[in-house]
C-alpha cells in the first residue's frame, strides 16, 4: 500500500503503533530473555517511513532521529539485514517522520524497522515470505515480528511465537506521559514480577492486566499519575501498554472516547486511535507455501 511519493523521489509508507492488551511474564530463560504471553493489536497511529532507492548499493538515513546513533537505527540495520539476506545490488535513502514516543511502549522502533522490511522486500523485489521477513525482524527486536506476522496476535516465547487473535472492534484512548522508559531496565530489575502462571488462548480476555505495570509506576510516577487521570475521567479498566510509558482505555466507538479524552486535564498529550485487526501493509506480502 504506497502512501504518497513527493517531489524528491521517497515513497512513503505508514508504520503503526501496537497495543498490549495484556501482558503477563511466566519465566526467564538461561539466556536471561524473558517467557512472555502477550496480545498484540495495531491502532491507526502511525510514523511514517519514506524510502527513496539507491543504484549505487548504499543504505543511508536522512535526517536523525535523537538519541539514536545511524548504525544503532532500527530501520538502517532492517534494510542491511534485507540486504544481506537477498545480496541485492539496490540501496536505500531512509526517512522516519516520528509520530510514536520513544519508550512509549507502542512498539515504534520496532514497527519502523518492520515497515522497511515489508516496503523493501517490494521495492527490491527480493521476493522473501512473510515467515522469511519475521525471521529477519526478530533480532530488531521481540516484538518486531508481530508487524511482520500482520495481524492482532496472541504472542509466547519471547513475543516470536503468534497465533492469530480475533479481537472485538474497538477505539483506544491513548494517553502518553512525559518521560521515556527503559525496556531494559525494567526487564533487568530485581523486583519485576516473573512467575505469572501461564493461560491459554481461550484465557483471555478474562485474564488482562500488565505484570510491569506496578514496577513502572513505582519508577516512574508519572505512568501512574497518567492511569489515575484515566480514573478521574471516569475511565475504568485503563493499563499500561508494553514496557510503558503509555497507557490506554478501550470504547466501543469512537464518540465514546473523544467523549472521555475531554474530561482529561488540560495540557495531557493523548490521542484517540481505531484499533486494527491488520497491519496496514499486511498484503506486500505473501505467506510461505
Amino acid at each position: 500500500m504506497l502512501q504518497n511519493t513527493d517531489t524528491k523521489g521517497f515513497v512513503e509508507f505508514p508504520a503503526p503503533a501496537k497495543l498490549n492488551l495484556m501482558l503477563r511474564v511466566i519465566g526467564r530463560r538461561a539466556d536471561g530473555y524473558h517467557q512472555l504471553q502477550t496480545v498484540f493489536r495495531f491502532i491507526d497511529f502511525a510514523d511514517t517511513v519514506a524510502l527513496r532507492l539507491r543504484r549505487d548499493g548504499r543504505v543511508r538515513r536522512v535526517g536523525t532521529v535523537e538519541g539514536v546513533a545511524e548504525d544503532q537505527d532500527l530501520t538502517v540495520r532492517a534494510a542491511l539485514a534485507l540486504k544481506q539476506a537477498t545480496a541485492t545490488h539496490w540501496g536505500v535513502d531512509i526517512r522516519v517522520t516520528k509520530r510514536l514516543p520513544m519508550g512509549g511502549g507502542l512498539g515504534g522502533g520496532s514497527s519502523d524497522a518492520a515497515t522497511v522490511l515489508l516496503a523493501l522486500n517490494q521495492l527490491w523485489q527480493t521476493g522473501l515470505d512473510r515467515q522469511q521477513l519475521e525471521a529477519l525482524a526478530l533480532p530488531l527486536g521481540a516484538d518486531a515480528p508481530v508487524f511482520i506476522y500482520g495481524q492482532t496476535a496472541f504472542a509466547q516465547g519471547i513475543g516470536e511465537i503468534l497465533s492469530p487473535w480475533q479481537a472485538d472492534p474497538a477505539w483506544y484512548l491513548v494517553l502518553v506521559p512525559p518521560v521515556l522508559v527503559s525496556t531494559v531496565q525494567i526487564f533487568q530489575h530485581p523486583e519485576l514480577k516473573r512467575d505469572s502462571e501461564p493461560i491459554k488462548m481461550d484465557g483471555f480476555p478474562d485474564v488482562v492486566g500488565n505484570d510491569l505495570e506496578s514496577l513502572v509506576c513505582r519508577l516512574y510516577p508519572e505512568v501512574g499519575a497518567h492511569l489515575e487521570y484515566l480514573c478521574a475521567a471516569g475511565i475504568g479498566g485503563g493499563q499500561m501498554s508494553g514496557s510503558g510509558a503509555c497507557v490506554f482505555a478501550a470504547f466501543p466507538d469512537q464518540t465514546s472516547a473523544i467523549v472521555a479524552q475531554a474530561r482529561l486535564p488540560a495540557g495531557i498529550q493523548s490521542y484517540v486511535c481505531r484499533g486494527l485487526d491488520v497491519h496496514p501493509l499486511s498484503g506486500l506480502v505473501s505467506d510461505s507455501d
